[in-house]
């Protein structure tokens, strides 16, 4: 059901282009470019509670974690519009499901403004996920925490200003891009970047009821969040750092307040034009105040390896180190080989 919903929504937004941009269908497609990006494993992967295994998803076996296809038009020099459909698999329910990741209609304006209306990109999780660079061997540290999504349904601006800064800000209905219920008022997510030659640094934050101020809900809090990254983003070599400080991201509901924080530093360093090595370390402290003895550690390590442009693949080690509270651990490790294919 949930795929020929997609299907109709991507047939309905291509009659929409060729209506719009009043041309035949043998002429319209000259302006609408169709891209894909495909996360693929083959791991290894051990979970253990205390000591002892536990979960479903032990053993060896192969995902595809998510299957991007966007479609993309321009109507003139100024108006554009893209449709991305995101695939992944939900263990919750045991079921391949299909979203609209991205569906906007864009304007334009001048560099320094361009305006998109619909489900887009946040500001945050994709400029971190370009300056790291392995997004297809996990997610980044807010994303894969989840304190913030990466496309959510609002209005966006962004631009750049001059040849060295840029920003994006994002008034969203809260709850991502699987979610696009509304609620009693919008967040709002933005972001100030600089580039100076090879150094990348980036300030940014969030605010907002993550969606969940309906009509008849009380919330208590805002969540409330503080990013900032450093980057060097070199021809061979790359390493960077991410912060993040946040405010009742699992309080909204609740009327205690609680803080989190968390630091990832990332480096690659590329031996020659096949072959790269990568690693990534992580802190994440999600509970300082109702949960002390909670704390997520994390790392990767790995070599990829570019088969040609748009294919790599990486074999890599994947280690997660969870504190729960109250003396118990939950303890993963993944080995195996990641990809990706982009076209």
């Amino acid at each position: 059901m949930k795929k020929s919903l997609v299907i109709g929504a991507a047939a309905a937004a291509l009659a929409m282009v060729a209506a719009a941009s009043g041309a035949s269908a043998q002429s319209w497609t000259d302006n609408t470019s169709v891209s894909g990006r495909i996360y693929a494993d083959f791991t290894n992967l051990t979970t253990k509670t205390d000591g002892t295994q536990t979960g479903t998803s032990n053993g060896t076996g192969f995902d595809v974690t998510r299957f991007y296809i966007g479609v993309d038009h321009k109507f003139t020099d100024i108006w554009a519009m893209n449709l991305t459909t995101d695939m992944g698999y939900n263990s919750g329910t045991s079921n391949v499901e299909v979203f609209v990741k991205k569906a906007y209609l864009q304007g334009t304006f001048n560099p320094a403004l361009i305006v998109r209306v619909g489900s887009a990109d946040m500001p945050w999780i994709p400029y971190v996920e370009d300056l790291y660079g392995y997004r297809y061997v996990e997610k980044t540290m807010i994303d894969r925490k989840s304190y913030g999504n990466s496309a959510d349904w609002g209005i966006h601006a962004l631009g750049k200003l001059g040849p060295n800064f840029s920003y994006a800000v994002s008034a969203v209905n809260g709850g991502g891009y699987k979610n696009p219920t509304r609620s009693k008022g919008m967040d709002v997510e933005g972001r100030v970047s600089a580039k100076f030659g090879q150094w990348n640094f980036g300030l940014g934050g969030y605010t907002g009821k993550l969606g969940k101020e309906t009509y008849g809900t009380t919330t208590y809090h805002d969540a409330e969040r503080l990013d900032a990254v450093a980057a060097f983003t070199g021809d061979r070599l790359k390493v960077g750092v991410e912060y993040f400080n946040a405010n009742d991201y699992t309080q909204v509901l609740s009327a205690d307040s609680d803080k989190a924080n968390g630091t990832s530093l990332f480096a690659s360093y590329r031996l020659n034009p096949a072959y790269t090595v990568f690693g990534r370390v992580e802190q994440v402290n999600p509970s300082e105040t109702l949960a002390t003895d909670k704390k997520d550690e994390y790392y990767n390590l790995g070599v990829s390896y570019t088969a040609f442009k748009g294919v790599d693949f990486s074999l890599a080690l994947k280690h997660d180190e969870n504190s729960t509270g109250g003396g118990h651990k939950t303890v993963s490790d993944e080995i195996g080989i990641w990809s990706q294919l982009r076209y």
